[in-house]
Order: C-alpha cells, then structure tokens, then sequence
C-alpha cells in the first residue's frame, strides 16, 4: 500500500521543525519569528518617520516576500541532492523514495510543499505583522492588514512557482534557463507596469478577480511546468572518474597548501545548479534593485546612486557564496586529520574571493550599461571591501555552519546587527550621493576600507573562535 501524502507531509514537516529546534533549542528557534517582525516594524517606523510613500514601503514588501519566494523554490537543487543522500551526516525523508512506496516526483513535492507552508509561517507571517507600524505612522487602514498577508503570501507563492520552474528547465537545458531569466529581467525592465499588473501587488493595489485569478493561476502553473520538466538523476554512478580533484590543486598551487581550496571549489561546482548558481542568485538581487532604482516610486526625494546601492547589496548577497562553500562541512570533522581551521577558513576566503568577486563585478558592470558609468566606479571601489566585510562577520558569528546557525534567533540578531552597522551608512550615502558626489564617494569608500579591514581581523580571529568551540565540545 501506498504511503499517504497526508502522512509524508505531517512528518516531513515535523522533521524540519525538529531539526531545527533540536539544533538551537526550541525557545531560541521560537524567537526567530518575533525577530524578524521586530525587524520589519523598526524598518518600516523608520522609513514611514523619514517621509516613504507607503505605496513603496508595500511594493518593497511583496518584492522582500517574492525573494523569500525565490529562495524557498531553489530547495529543488537542494531536494535533489537529498534524493541522492548527499547531504553528508544527514539523511532526509525524501531519500526514503528507495524504501518506501513512493516515486521519487510525489515526494520532492511533498518536500517542497512543506517548506512552502514552513517558511510561509516562519518568514511571511513576520514580515506583514512587521507592517503594522504603517498603521500608526501611515495611511495602512487596520482592515487592509488580512489583504495584505493573501497578497505577501502569493507574492511569495509567486517566487517558489518561478525558482521551481528554472530549477526543472535547469535540469534539462541551462542555455534556455538563461534565455528565460534574460527575458523575465528585460520585461520587468521594459514592462513594470504590465509586471506589477498580473502581480499580488498590483491584487493588493487594486483587487478584482483578474488579478486574483491571475496571482493564483500564476505560481500555480509555472511550479507545476518546474514540476514536469524535473528531471531526476537516475544514472548508475560512474566506477571511475577523472581526478579533477588532482588538477585543479596542481594548478591552484601554493594557494592550496592542504587541497582545502580545490575541495571547496568542487563541491560548490558538482552541488545541484552547479556554479550557475552564483550568478542566477546575484541575477535576482540585481534584477529587483534595477527595477527599484528605475521605476519604483523614489522613497525619498533624491534618487539613491545606483553605483552605491548595487554595490551594497550586491556584497550583502554574496553571503550566499559562503552558504555554498560550507554546504558540506564540519568542523567536528576536521578534528580527525592534522589541518587546523585557521586553513579551512583561508581556503573559504580565497574561494569566496574567486567565485563572489567576479560574480558582483559582472553585475557592476551590468548595472553601468544600465544606468550609465556615474557612481559604478564608486560602487567597485566600495563591493570588494564590504564583501570582505560580510565574509569576516559571517565565517566568525556562524563558523562552517551559516544557514543552520543563522536560524539561532541570538545568533541571527548577532549577524543582523554586525551587517547592518555597516550597510545602513552605505545606502544612506547612496541617498545622499547627487548631493555632494565627491564628499559623498570618499566617505563610502573610507566607511568601506574600514569595513574590509574589520572583515579581515574576524576573519583572522574566527579559526581561534571556532578551534577553542571545538575543543570544548561547544559546537553544537
């Protein structure tokens, strides 16, 4: 007899609250939803005191849900590999489809439709109760709230339905997964009004029963087209490969004293999406600030640099390549072999400078045919060291470890706060920019340096931190 959908999905969704709760304690995982609406309700008191136009508070809202959305939906990738059991000591339900009578497509849409449900509470939710501020300080009527959570919660159902469908085209052709990307970001360029028109946003803007059947048909269609056009990787494994392995630390020579630097370039390019990865994730960050910077109705009265803002952002996105390259470490593992984590975290370092790096110049670049030369260089000046920053504060708050320790509510506060202290400066000196360019350029780019050199000390001391945690049995 076939096991139930009900039932996969009650347990699957249990095993993702006891992972998590089981890591960080469960009151600790429990404050991260009142973290975040802490978060969104400071920031929108904040914006709504400085004089945004709510319409842009609510658009960035929905854009924020849809990125989650987006995130969520990349689960594919990471659903694939637990379909292969590769997600070294841990070992999922939806690897089960080898022992239990369930085909392999039923349950990577149970997995997905639970983390739908999952994040939807763990993440949306929050994000929306941190609005009501607008509430007080704003024209939001108390009656729009119960719309604006439909609206959040399809904008978000967009992202997935979309993430989905270029994570199944992927797995089949990524020329036209690029070809599609090209397109979505060219017609929310040329067309935002049509693309803020068959949205939730432009449901929650002016509601009529086009666009809820349009906010709902949407996600629906594309993530069952991602769906159909999965493919599942059903190869024998090969009994022999090329040493890649071998060539590759040959050529990083002395870079890579210990061959830490080659295994880490590895798994990020033999994980799911491959190192397309890094460039479909940057390409959503620079998609979504290009529309805000040229369409969406300014917050402030002077237009930000766009210089300036790609550059701040783009270096607070590039934490995903370090998600990337710890994704299968340990450091209880490193323990067992005479390597010290001091050299674990240099070889991060130096494959986060490799893969980050070009990543974000590649969209500076972008963002200069875009929007003209102007501040970009202000803007290259300013990424290099900043992201330097955002390695240095994460590799020393979450260790090997970054996306389970950053769902440790005091742990994420700590992250949040470091990054913070430096990016807010920056966009508010990207506000400032056409004011003063010069002044402006100099400050930017000497808060940067500041923050590079910051990033660089923790990062010197994270080896320290996170050998003295080893020791000590603390890790956990």
């Amino acid at each position: 007899m076939a096991v139930s959908v009900p039932y996969l999905f009650e347990e699957m969704l249990r095993e993702e609250w006891r992972m998590h709760s089981r890591r960080f304690g469960g009151r600790r995982f429990a404050l991260f939803p009142a973290f975040l609406t802490l978060i969104a309700a400071g920031t929108a008191a904040f914006f709504a005191v400085a004089g945004a136009s709510e319409r842009s508070l609510l658009a960035g809202l929905h854009i924020v849900t849809a990125l989650v959305g987006l995130q969520v939906g990349s689960i594919g990738f990471v659903g694939r590999e637990a379909l292969k059991d590769l997600l070294g000591d841990t070992t999922l339900l939806i690897y089960s489809a080898r022992t239990l009578p369930v085909e392999e497509r039923r349950l990577l849409f149970i997995f997905v439709l639970k983390d739908v449900v999952y994040y939807a509470g763990l993440f949306i939710a929050p994000l929306v109760v941190g609005a009501v501020p607008l509430v007080v300080l704003g024209d939001l009527a108390v009656s729009a709230l119960p719309r604006l959570l439909a609206t959040a919660w399809l904008a978000f159902g967009y992202g997935v339905g979309l993430s989905l469908l270029l994570v199944g085209l992927a797995t089949r052709t990524r020329l036209a997964t690029a070809a599609l990307v090209v397109s979505l970001l060219a017609g929310g360029v040329l067309r935002p009004d049509l693309a803020a028109a068959v949205t939730p946003y432009g449901l929650f803007a002016d509601p009529s029963l086009a666009r809820v059947v349009a906010s709902v048909a949407v996600p629906v269609a594309v993530g069952a087209v991602g769906f159909a056009l999965f493919e599942f990787d059903r190869r024998t494994p090969a009994r022999s490969v090329a040493d890649q392995y071998r060539s590759l630390h040959d050529r990083l020579g002395t870079l890579d004293e210990y061959g830490l630097l080659a295994k880490s370039l590895l798994d990020v390019a033999r994980s799911a999406g491959g190192l397309w990865k890094l460039l479909f994730s940057q390409g959503i960050v620079f998609g979504v600030v290009a529309v805000l910077l040229g369409y969406l109705p300014s917050v402030v009265p002077v237009r930000p640099s766009p210089g300036l803002t790609l550059a701040a952002v783009l270096s607070l996105g590039a934490f995903t390549t370090y998600n990337w390259l710890c994704q299968y470490e340990d450091a209880a593992f490193f323990g067992t072999y005479p390597v010290e984590l001091g050299s674990v975290f240099r070889a991060k370092l130096i494959g986060y400078l490799l893969l980050a790096v070009p990543t974000g110049l590649f969209y500076l670049a972008l963002g200069a045919a875009v929007f003209g030369l102007g501040s970009l260089a202000v803007g290259v000046a300013v990424y290099l060291p900043v992201s330097l920053y955002v390695f240095g504060v994460t590799a020393y708050i979450a260790g090997l470890q970054p996306t389970e320790l950053l769902f440790d509510t005091p742990v994420f506060a700590a992250f949040t706060a470091a990054t913070m202290l430096v990016l807010l400066p920056l966009v508010v000196l990207a506000i400032a920019y056409p004011l003063a360019p010069t002044l402006v350029a100099g400050l930017a780019v000497g808060i940067a340096l500041l923050a590079g050199a910051g990033g660089y000390g923790l990062y010197r001391r994270a080896g320290q931190r996170w050998t003295a945690r080893a020791r000590s049995g603390t890790l956990d």
